[in-house]
């Protein structure tokens, strides 16, 4: 891949817009090591809660996080979040932790520590990273930066189908409302909060396959 090896890329979008599936791909596909910061926010906030921390408690956040170990293991081609040790991949989640996981992740200790994480974890290149705020805070100067895009009912609907994939029972009206919520909490937030970098390069995906998609970023990928 020549120079294609230690390229830092930054994914962006909000919430069901498909940047954890395409940060995967995309990995697999380079060779490259893939982040995912919002598995990181959520493994933080499922660590607070367990641990009964008061989110507004910035002090005792910040105890938190001095002590916080969270690591991503890959275990037969599927990435696990671990905190601590422990596999918490399908307790973070809960749709529950997503709203948490916004909450939390608007605190300063805790936005500081996971900054200082995926920096530590992503400055040598060759990786893909995706949140909300990676092209724009975490790597301004990645070398590649998608905004991730789709329609809210696309985006529900998305998201109505993976849980009830897991066998849980959802209503696509709340699932609608969760997100909005969602959306709102990350995008009016005064900390970091999610935003297209200027120079991201905008994919809608409401009408598009994973693939196409993929294809699309590979595309992109090649010219630079």
């Amino acid at each position: 891949m020549g120079q294609m090896d230690r390229l830092i890329i930054a994914i962006d979008g909000p919430s069901g817009s498909g940047k954890s599936t395409l940060a995967r791909l995309l990995s697999e596909r380079l060779g490259y090591l893939y982040l995912d910061t919002g598995a990181m926010y959520r493994a933080a906030a499922l660590g607070a809660r367990k641990a009964g921390i008061d989110i507004d408690d910035n002090q005792a956040l910040a105890k938190f996080c001095s002590e916080l170990d969270i690591c991503f293991m890959v275990e037969e081609g599927a990435v696990k979040t671990l905190l601590k040790g422990e596999d918490v991949s399908e307790e973070i989640r809960e749709p529950e932790m997503g709203m948490l996981a916004s909450a939390i992740s608007a605190r300063p200790p805790v936005r500081e520590k996971m900054v200082e994480l995926q920096r530590r974890m992503g400055e040598r290149g060759g990786v893909v990273l995706e949140g909300r705020d990676i092209g724009t805070v975490v790597f301004p100067r990645a070398d590649l930066k998608f905004y991730l895009d789709a329609s809210l009912a696309e985006r529900a609907q998305r998201r109505g189908k993976e849980l009830s994939e897991k066998g849980k029972k959802v209503e696509l009206k709340e699932v609608m409302e969760e997100i909005k919520e969602r959306d709102h909490k990350d995008r009016s937030r005064d900390l970091a909060p999610l935003k297209k970098a200027d120079e991201a390069i905008v994919i809608d995906s409401t009408d598009k396959g994973i693939q196409e998609v993929l294809e699309e970023m590979l595309g992109y990928l090649i010219q630079k």
